[in-house]
């Protein structure tokens, strides 16, 4: 397909990207947590999906107040995970493969643990070392603000004083483990600029950089009106963050073509069209299009958010970066498959509301629709980021007891929030094997008993397998050259359940109601049905080709 872009070409114009959460990937030394050898070990599975590159989590030294987006040292790996000689090693291997790899980037906030963070804490208000962080005087024995953490409470917690005192207090849009740094302050600026660097001279391709919008705070530190629809624009998508990813952009381009490094961003805001901002030509490369995350599994809604996203690819120019699940959301099964949603407690984010439905679920019609939504994602021009376990078709394990759940978000709001733990629950690799393949130790979170049916031996022998599909439809994809740029060309289908769309000789059909559909002769012949039938049955889809 032609390109509509005056860019360059990169690599994630239209790669497939597996986001690989370390600690639930692969175990290699009986500890029950996953690690870096493991992944080592299991890359021939990630190749064998047609994967372009690997985005891996959080693997710097952490104490794990919120599995490593709470980080003690950004120039490090977490012991649990291996060392820097095991990660250079994964590099080395990944790469022999044709593998890029893409680290987790946290610039927001660090750990409690950070030295810098400890130096704070001992320094005393008004130090340099306190400059670095959002640290403020109360209003009596009350926060600066009222903000709200996304996590649940206060997003302010109090210090004691070097001389043992109640002093000030200090700002954290998460846990109280993850103090926000101050990015106004040039210390920050230049820390993270070696931090880039550190990685990039070791042979990374790139950085996922989580909570993008969240950098800079109104400097005022004004209070925000809960009834704003949830969204505090005091704390989140300041225009003054914009300078820090042209600064990072530079610093990436100054390694020549030769690298194609790449920087894609987590971005969370009310309207997709404030993405555009984020996308100049001289700021990121790519961020999320969580709008077609968040919709519900209805023709003209999902049509709608590729619609949007589309456009704004043909305004700036670059690619869209497509997901259908991540580390911090159910899973697509589960969320697809709920018949009787039930209303979600009340939270000051809407993110928390969107991405973690209640209700019952038939998980059986959430795979049918996910396998859909899978064809019709891998359709799009764009890169895809496909989140671990969603090439098995799981679900997301919804009754782990409340002793062994670790989210933060569980613990904070009292149990009201369930948290993201259920969409990382180790993987299931063999199903007669203990903790299903994942490693000799007991898992850090319990598997359920029927992720046996769900394992990769077990879907590696049947052919009509989720994982079997995921592995047709990525060679397909590329096959037909569906990532490239190019038109989303949108068709006449008749009926409001049922979308359809040309993207070069392939037309792309997604049936969202319980009726089946029949296309028209003149798209073509069905050359992957997402039920395997060859027809375009209720909540499935199918690609033709003329």
């Amino acid at each position: 397909m032609p390109s509509t872009s005056s860019r360059p070409r990169s690599f994630w114009d239209d790669a497939v990207v597996y986001q690989l959460y370390v600690r639930s990937f692969a175990d290699s030394d009986g500890d029950g947590v996953g690690d870096l050898e493991g992944v080592i070990r299991r890359l021939g599975h990630i190749a064998g999906l047609g994967a372009d590159a690997i985005w891996l989590n959080p693997c710097y030294p952490s104490p794990q107040a919120d599995h490593g987006y709470d980080i003690a040292d950004y120039h490090g790996v977490n012991p649990e995970y291996g060392s820097l000689e095991t990660f250079d090693r994964l590099v080395a291997e990944a790469h022999g493969r044709g593998l890029r790899i893409l680290m987790d980037l946290v610039p927001n906030h660090c750990s409690e643990r950070h030295p810098w963070f400890t130096a704070a804490l001992a320094a005393g208000p008004g130090s340099p070392e306190r400059g670095r962080f959002v640290f403020r005087d109360g209003r009596g024995d009350e926060p600066p603000n009222n903000w709200q953490s996304v996590f649940g409470g206060p997003a302010w917690t109090r210090v004691t004083e070097p001389d043992g005192t109640p002093g000030q207090w200090y700002l954290h849009l998460f846990t109280r483990e993850q103090p926000d740094f101050d990015w106004r302050n040039p210390e920050v600026l230049a820390y993270f600029d070696d931090v880039l660097r550190f990685w990039f001279d070791r042979g990374v391709d790139g950085f996922r950089i989580d909570v993008c919008h969240g950098l800079i705070k109104d400097a005022a530190l004004r209070d925000w009106d809960p009834a704003d629809d949830g969204y505090n624009a005091y704390s989140w998508n300041r225009p003054e963050v914009h300078e820090i990813f042209r600064r990072w952009h530079a610093l990436a381009a100054g390694y020549g073509r030769e690298r194609d490094l790449l920087l894609v961003g987590e971005v969370w805001v009310p309207d997709p069209a404030d993405l555009d901002r984020y996308l100049r030509p001289d700021e990121l490369h790519q961020a999320f299009s969580f709008d077609l995350l968040v919709q519900p599994w209805e023709a003209r809604a999902l049509r709608g958010a590729i619609e949007r996203a589309t456009a704004r690819t043909a305004v700036h120019g670059a690619p869209a970066a497509w997901t259908l699940a991540n580390h911090d959301v159910h899973r697509a099964v589960t969320r697809y498959g709920i018949v009787r949603p039930e209303p979600a407690p009340a939270s000051n984010d809407a993110f928390a509301a969107l991405m973690r439905p209640r209700g019952e679920v038939d998980a059986e019609l959430g795979e049918r629709r996910a396998r859909a939504a899978l064809l019709l994602v891998l359709a799009l021009p764009g890169s895809v980021f496909l989140y671990q376990g969603e090439e098995l078709g799981l679900p997301e394990v919804q009754d782990l007891p409340d002793e062994a759940r670790q989210d933060p978000v569980f613990h904070r709001t009292g149990g009201a929030e369930k948290g993201r733990d259920g969409c990382r629950v180790p993987l299931p690799w063999a199903a007669d094997a203990p903790a299903f393949g994942f490693g000799t130790g007991v898992p850090w979170l319990p598997q359920p008993p029927w992720f046996a049916r769900y394992a990769v031996d077990v879907q590696e022998k049947d052919d009509t397998s989720t994982l079997q599909l995921y592995r047709r439809a990525v060679r397909a994809r590329r096959e037909f050259r569906l990532g490239e740029p190019g038109p989303v060309e949108w068709l006449d289908t008749g009926d409001d359940a049922v979308s359809a769309f040309r993207r070069g000789k392939l037309v792309c059909v997604v049936n969202t109601g319980s009726t089946p559909f029949t296309a028209p002769e003149g798209w073509g012949e069905v050359v992957l049905g997402s039920d395997g039938s060859g027809r375009v049955a209720g909540d499935s889809a199918v690609w033709l080709v003329s």
